[in-house]
């Protein structure tokens, strides 16, 4: 019985994936959608309204998921409706307010402001970037914001949100391009 329930949670994507802060911690939190729970970290900062390059926030809103990044020499191309991009040495994401291409994918230059898409550690091992701050790209206003591979302490983000792989397994599974993703 369980290979075919996921087969019907691979086609059916999900509406609303929501997001908010556990009681009293607001560095953790909790992923609700369609019967899926699962506990997830939050940024350093907690979840905040007015996002600001550097604050360790999460952003407060409703985003949609673009595509799934994911290291194929780590894992195999997992299922998902979304748009799958493999990782590769050269990724990464600017993270410049000053830079034309800031809050964007692009092939690492030498220097600047980058994060590097491909880490030795496994929290990019799979990451799902939503539109946060793309339409329109306002300076300051956050970059690199994701749902990701959390840590083994569940310590806090940067300002993604974050689980445990097999969750986000899960929840990949049912995400779609009009999947809503409400944080607060």
């Amino acid at each position: 019985m369980r290979p075919i329930l996921r087969q019907r949670e691979c086609r059916a994507a999900l509406s609303v994936v929501r997001v908010r802060p556990a009681a009293g911690h607001p560095q953790r939190g909790w992923l609700t959608a369609a019967g899926i729970v699962v506990p997830v970290a939050l940024g350093r900062g907690g979840i905040k309204a007015d996002k600001r390059e550097g604050d360790g926030g999460t952003p407060r809103g409703t985003f949609r998921p673009l595509r799934l990044w994911w290291r194929a020499d780590r894992l195999p191309r997992p299922r998902t409706l979304l748009p799958v991009r493999r990782i590769t040495a050269q990724d990464a994401w600017c993270e410049d307010p000053t830079d034309r291409h800031y809050n964007q994918p692009l092939r690492r230059p030498p220097g600047g402001a980058f994060d590097r898409l491909r880490r030795d550690d496994h929290l990019y091992d799979l990451i799902i970037e939503i539109d946060h701050n793309t339409r329109p790209r306002v300076a300051q206003r956050g970059s690199a914001v994701f749902l990701h591979v959390v840590r083994d302490n569940f310590g806090p983000t940067a300002g993604c949100v974050a689980m445990r792989r097999a969750a986000l397994l899960r929840l990949l599974a049912r995400l779609g391009p009009q999947t809503k993703i409400v944080i607060g």
